[in-house]
Formats: structure tokens, C-alpha cells, sequence
């Protein structure tokens, strides 16, 4: 099973969702930086379950715990092991899942491929391995914070079913995003947003969304093409999370209702600095960082697990029917912006890291 992400700054989560815990060993953070669980704490408890009344009522500290590299404050330079323990598993209310496959959900095809499964809340395919992600991505922010003191990255909802916020990314702060339980900066799209959650809910039922992301304080020339393009690479880690469903930069499919002359990001001199008048690139030329803003979105579907009777087939291979128990976000979004946030951070790490690695000689 692939369980490890990127190349310079890689790493390799780990754990069930009813299991002893989760975690994850980060290799390749750089020696001497400042480092304590105080600096992973509160990105975790921005992901973690219960801290609202619109997602799963799970009740988890997520409490981190580093295991190695780091000694007397700093990092070694060494093999990093974050450990998040599980103290509310209750693997009990998942036992008609060990013959039944739940619709949309991973236990057909892991059980297809593996011919073996941990029904227990999903196992491993379970958003509880994100922990492991946040994580180390809260050690990767404190690299790109070292490199580029300025470079700030923003994730908000910008969409719930059809409930569509009005968001101005060039100014969007972290305060507004965190201002409600729903993360979106939009007080009235919120409030409505909230009231959808809560709707679907009582009825049994889930909805979906979408995400906006965006990174200020960018540099030029991260990216790795051909075929690790930054777009290409930002792609892959937000589509590598659970209830993905699509990954747009920039214009995105609106921009093939343009022409090239619409489309096109003008050059200019902006404060003796080349800048582009418009960023419909979404701040990547030909797979690189231009300095602009990066801007993307992701699509998260309905989450996949709602107390609805669905029609099933069972691991004999008989039709029957399931009615999830257990406890289960009725909307992904509000806990999955940190972890878009998360992925953007590692593949900007890990893409600084080897800029930095490659760009040694004189120009």
C-alpha cells in the first residue's frame, strides 16, 4: 500500500481508525529547527472530531506525542515519528460491516484487492489517517515559515451543495475562515451552510462541497516538470484525501469558455518586479510558481456513510440491505480545510526543498 508522499520532504502515515492509534514518520526535515508538540497541537484540534456540532461526534483529543528526531527543542535531521493515540474507538458499532459492503464506501475494493479488510470504522481507509497528514504538515509550515517568512496558506469552504459563498481570495484571512463551524468567510453563506448541515442530518442524509485554496507570499520557480509540474503535484495530494472528487487550478474548466486572449495573463513591471495583470493561470506557468498567488479548488462528494437503508450485496455475495451505525461527519468540508491546507503545505515543503537542493550554482 502506498503510504508515503513526496520526495525531498517525504512521508509515511500509518494506523487505523480503531486501532491503537495513528501516526507518521516525516524523513527529510532539515537539522536545528525549533520543534515541540505545542507547534503540531493546534492543527490537529483544528481537524479533530467533535469540536462542532455539524460533524461526527467522535470525541478524540488527537493528542500528538514525538517519539524521535528531535532532541533538546530542535530537529536531528533524523526520522521524525509523530503518535496520535485512539481513546474513543468503539469498533462494536461497525460489526454488520464485516459481511456487509457499504455503498461508495472502500470495503468492496479493498477487500477485492487485498482479499482481507479492517471493518472497524474503515481501517486505513478511514479520514482518521489524515492525522498523520496535519501533522507533518504542521512541521513542514515551520520550513516554508524559515525559507519565506511571508508565505501564508489559506483554505476556506466555498461551497455547500448549492449553497455558493462570495469570497474575495486576494483578502481573505484566517480569522474570518475560523469565525464559524463551517470555515467560510462568508457570515451569511455560513449561516445558511449551517442550517443545510443540520437539515440533511436529521433527514439520514449527507452533502458535499467544495474548497478554496489559496497561498500568498508565493516564490518564483518551484515546480518540477515535466511530469512534477506544481499544479500536477498539488493535484495528487488533494485527490489522495478521502472524498475527493476533482482538483482545479486557476480558471479551472471555466477557462476553456475563453478565448487566448481572454485567458492570458499579461506581464507587467509591478514595483520592479515582474507580475502578471490577472492570474487566471492560477500562479503556475508551464508547471512552475510564477510568484503569484496560487489559487485552486477541490471537490469533496456527499460523505459516503448516512443512516439511510441502502441496497447492498454482502461478502457471500448476496443482496441485502444496510443502514450505517456509528458516528460519521453528515459534511466532510469544514474538517477537511486543514487538511487541504495540510497537502498544500508538504507539496510547497517538499518542492522548496528540492528548488533549493538543484539551484546551487551561480546564475
Amino acid at each position: 500500500m502506498a503510504s508515503t508522499f513526496g520526495t525531498l520532504f517525504r512521508i509515511s502515515t500509518w494506523g487505523e481508525s480503531h486501532g491503537g492509534g495513528v501516526g507518521v514518520v516525516i524523513d527529510g526535515c532539515p537539522p536545528r529547527l525549533p520543534l515541540s508538540e505545542a507547534d503540531i497541537q493546534p492543527d490537529l484540534d483544528r481537524r479533530r472530531p467533535g469540536q462542532s456540532d455539524i460533524v461526527t461526534p467522535r470525541k478524540e483529543e488527537d493528542t500528538c506525542k514525538i517519539l524521535s528526531g528531535v532532541f533538546r527543542g530542535v530537529t536531528l535531521g533524523t526520522p521524525i515519528s509523530i503518535f496520535v493515540p485512539n481513546t474513543d474507538a468503539r469498533p462494536e458499532a461497525y460489526s454488520e460491516m464485516e459481511t456487509h459492503f457499504r455503498p461508495s464506501h472502500a470495503d468492496f475494493t479493498y477487500q477485492s484487492k487485498y482479499g482481507v479488510r479492517n471493518w472497524e470504522g474503515g481501517g486505513r481507509s478511514s479520514a482518521r489517517e489524515t492525522i498523520g497528514r496535519v501533522a507533518a504538515a504542521a512541521v513542514a509550515k515551520k520550513v516554508l515559515n524559515a525559507l519565506y517568512p511571508g508565505l501564508e496558506i489559506l483554505a476556506w469552504v466555498s461551497r455547500i451543495h448549492d449553497i455558493e459563498a462570495s469570497v474575495d481570495a486576494d483578502a481573505v484571512t484566517s480569522a474570518a475562515i475560523e469565525s464559524n463551524a463551517v470555515r467560510c468567510p462568508d457570515p451569511v453563506a455560513a449561516e445558511k451552510m449551517i442550517a443545510r448541515i443540520k437539515q440533511v442530518r436529521s433527514e439520514g442524509n449527507s452533502v458535499g462541497g467544495l474548497i478554496e485554496a489559496t497561498v500568498r507570499g508565493m516564490p518564483v520557480g518551484l515546480g518540477e516538470p515535466v511530469f512534477d509540474r506544481l499544479e500536477a503535484d498539488l493535484g495528487k495530494g488533494m485527490l489522495s484525501l478521502p472524498a475527493t472528487k476533482g482538483f482545479e487550478i486557476g480558471s479551472g474548466f471555466a477557462g476553456t469558455l475563453l478565448t487566448g486572449a481572454e485567458h492570458n495573463d499579461a506581464y507587467e513591471i509591478r514595483d520592479g518586479v515582474v507580475r502578471t495583470t490577472s492570474n487566471r493561470s492560477g500562479g503556475v506557468q508551464g508547471g512552475i510558481s510564477n510568484g503569484e498567488p496560487l489559487l485552486f479548488r477541490v471537490a469533496f462528494k456527499p460523505t459516503a456513510t448516512i443512516s439511510r437503508p441502502q441496497s447492498t450485496v454482502t461478502i457471500e455475495g448476496k443482496e441485502s440491505t444496510l443502514a450505517a451505525r456509528g458516528r460519521h461527519d453528515p459534511c466532510v468540508l469544514p474538517r477537511a480545510v486543514p487538511m487541504v491546507e495540510a497537502m498544500t503545505a508538504l507539496v510547497l515543503c517538499d518542492h522548496v526543498l528540492r528548488q533549493r537542493a538543484q539551484d546551487i550554482l551561480p546564475r
